[in-house]
């Protein structure tokens, strides 16, 4: 992939209005996921899986190409996804930063085939370690339209691989 102009890919604005929505109820006219994977048990799994997840641990893990405009998953950044042949453009809404829960939102940028927004948030619930990944989307383009059943299943497809991408054995 070129070198990509993170400058332009900035001013490019979001193609959905919801912005945040993850964080709470989601939106309706959008198809929404809520998924949760147990990870494994103790603080330092959670330490250890909260940096991976920051650092784009589940994008990578799940075989995505990506390319951020930080090392560091933080509100404002940037992010460009490959999929086969599909480019995806994203900008990161928000992040959370608590004792007993790490993570990010980020939502699409206009060109992106999608509209919505994807959170990613790794959890320490009574010693046990989780990842969820809430999102909602829909078509934003006549070819993703036609293509909403494919796209419907690959999108299950690859939310299994991020369930699976932080597993410290994966």
């Amino acid at each position: 992939m070129p070198d990509m102009d993170w400058a332009a890919l900035g001013r490019k604005p979001l193609n959905y209005a919801e912005v945040g929505a993850t964080a709470g109820v989601l939106p309706s006219g959008y198809h929404h996921i809520r998924r949760t994977a147990a990870l494994g048990q103790g603080r330092s799994c959670f330490e250890e899986a909260a940096d991976r997840l920051m650092h784009w641990g589940v994008q990578r893990g799940a075989g995505l190409r990506i390319e951020t405009s930080s090392e560091v998953a933080e509100e404002g950044t940037l992010l460009t996804i490959r999929l086969g042949p599909v480019l995806a453009y994203g900008r990161v809404v928000y992040t959370i930063d608590e004792p007993d829960r790490r993570g990010f939102a980020y939502g699409t940028l206009r060109g992106h085939p999608e509209s919505g927004e994807e959170l990613f948030a790794v959890r320490y619930d009574d010693g046990s370690v989780y990842v969820d990944v809430v999102a909602f989307s829909k078509p934003a383009t006549w070819w993703s339209l036609l293509g909403a059943i494919p796209a419907a299943v690959a999108q299950r497809l690859v939310t299994n691989r991020y369930l699976k991408a932080l597993k410290a054995d994966a």
